[in-house]
This record gives structure tokens, sequence and C-alpha cells, in this order.
């Protein structure tokens, strides 16, 4: 879906295939490749603070034109190029933490007019090893971890960002989604403050379960010329497209379909509202989810040897 979304960004002036874009590799580099065949981006940075992978990411590295730093984001955002558009993705795997803020902040102050910034954190409750943050006597075989130990940690970590008035309540596993996407829109808004004539503008807004439920936001930071160019591609066509941080995410559910089924139903992709398949049954709802992402879903298949 953001390959799709940076597709139709090219007919509006922006050519992403000059951007460079920064990520974090790990050893799968699936976003690099991509973003190097279906964009033709050329200009890519993987960035990884585990000194211990370096072998393994120069082996796994899928081209050439991929440059391995074993550098932290904050270290590396401060030194991007400020002559090039960006599009960097600060992919992390932990739960909401004051230095994912901090990286947020230095990005939307260096990148340039253009650029555009995607966030992804764990929304699922703090861990013992991140509560021991917070209160490093903590001991979790004594004391199971619930809302009053959660609203603790959000406050240590973003307490600048959270609303007034929360309450234990207000910090429930289901409700840290939530808090966790009104800290990073915050942190967009507050700070684009600084950039005079400059807004940060959304544009991606999933929520989808890998072993953890994940969340990704993002958007462009712009001046008056790329919000009209923003305005004029035909991102709002789409289904998965959030030019506001306050409409629901889009969730990326996957039915759980065989291939065979697949084939039948993509015969009929798009398919009108309450149409159904007459062969087998399958949820309306199942049904929907399917039409949403279709196009973006990989094939896969079973081989034998």
């Amino acid at each position: 879906m953001i390959v799709d979304a940076l597709q139709r960004l090219q007919p509006a002036g922006f050519s992403i295939t000059d951007y460079q874009y920064t990520g974090f590799g790990a050893i799968y580099f699936v976003d690099f490749i991509l973003f190097h065949k279906l964009l033709g981006m050329s200009k890519l940075l993987s960035l990884e603070r585990m000194t211990g992978l370096t072998t393994r990411m120069e082996f796994n590295k899928p081209f050439k034109c991929v440059d391995v730093k074993m550098v932290s984001a904050s270290s590396a955002i401060p030194n991007l190029s400020r002559d090039i558009r960006h599009i960097v993705w600060l992919d992390y795997d932990g739960v909401i933490h004051k230095d994912f803020l901090s990286d947020i902040q230095s990005a939307i102050t260096v990148l340039p007019a253009g650029s555009i910034l995607l966030v992804t954190v764990d929304v699922e409750p703090p861990e013992d090893y991140d509560y021991k943050q917070v209160n490093p006597d903590f001991d979790g075989s004594k004391e199971v971890l619930g809302p009053k130990h959660w609203k603790n940690y959000f406050e240590f970590q973003a307490s600048t960002y959270l609303k007034l008035g929360l309450t234990e309540s207000d910090f429930g596993r289901v409700e840290l989604r939530s808090r966790t996407s009104e800290i990073l829109k915050a942190s967009f808004t507050r700070s684009i403050v600084p950039r005079a004539q400059m807004e940060f503008l959304p544009m991606f807004n999933f929520i989808y379960r890998d072993s953890h439920w994940m969340l990704s936001m993002g958007g462009m930071i712009a001046g008056p010329r790329e919000k009209r160019q923003l305005l004029s591609t035909t991102l709002r066509d789409t289904e998965y497209y959030r030019d506001n941080f306050d409409t629901p995410p889009f969730e990326i559910a996957v039915p759980r379909l065989t291939r065979k089924e697949r084939i039948y139903l993509d015969r009929e992709m798009p398919c009108a509202d309450g149409w159904t398949p007459k062969d087998f049954d399958l949820d309306p709802e199942e049904l929907r989810k399917y039409r949403d992402i279709y196009r973006f879903l990989p094939a896969f298949a079973e081989i034998l040897v």
C-alpha cells in the first residue's frame, strides 16, 4: 500500500525515484527490495545499531546501491542531506519510547519539504523489561503488570504528549492503541511548528497484527506548494489513505482463504457492494476485507522438492 501511494505521488510532481530511502533493513531488506524494484529508487540507506549483525547485513544486502551503516537513527538523521528529498521509515519493534519521539522531532526538523516520514511502533502493553526503565526495582515475579504500571510507563516516556486528565482506565490493553496514536500525532504536529509555513500532512495510519499489534503512522513535510501537489493526487480514491489522524486507522486484516478461493474471488474484483460468491460460503465482512486489500496481497505457492 505504501508503494502504491508513492506511485500515485509521481504524476503530481514528486520524483520518488530521486528520493533517498532510509530504513531499518535488518537482514531481510524487504522494503528496500520493493522500493528499488517497483519505484526505481537507488539511494538506499539501511541503519542498524546492533553491530553483531554487521557481517549478516552485508552478506544479505540485496543490491550494490544499498548503503549499510551500523549506527542508530538518532546518529544518522541529523546527517541526512538537506539537498534531496527523503523517505524515512522509523520501523521500531518496541512500544513507545522517548528516544523514538526524539528521532521524530529530529527528522521533521531536518528533512526538506516534500519528504515523507513513517513511524511504526508496537501497541501491545509494555513488557517487564520495558517497565524496568521506569522502576528499576520492579520485580515481575512478584507483581503482574497492569494499567497502573502502563500509565506510569507512558507518563515516563511521553508525558508532554499525553492528554491531561487521563486515568488508569485510559491505559487498558485496548486503550494503549489510542494513547500511542495520540502521542505520535502530537509528536508530528508539535515538531513541525518551528518551521514557518510548513505542515505535517497525514497520509498513513495502519493497524495490523504481526506477532504483536503494530501501528504505522506517517505523512509528508509540506509547504504550500507540496500541499497543493499532494491534494491533486488520486490518493483520496484509495481505501487506505488517511488525511486526518483522528480518523480510525486502516486495519490490515488478511482473510484466511485458499489459493483456489483467491483465484475465484480475483476474477470478480473489485466486486460490487452486496456481491457474494456462489460456489462457496464466505462471511460478507471477510469479503469486504479482501476487496480492500486484494491488490496488495503477495502470492505464495507451495513448492514440493
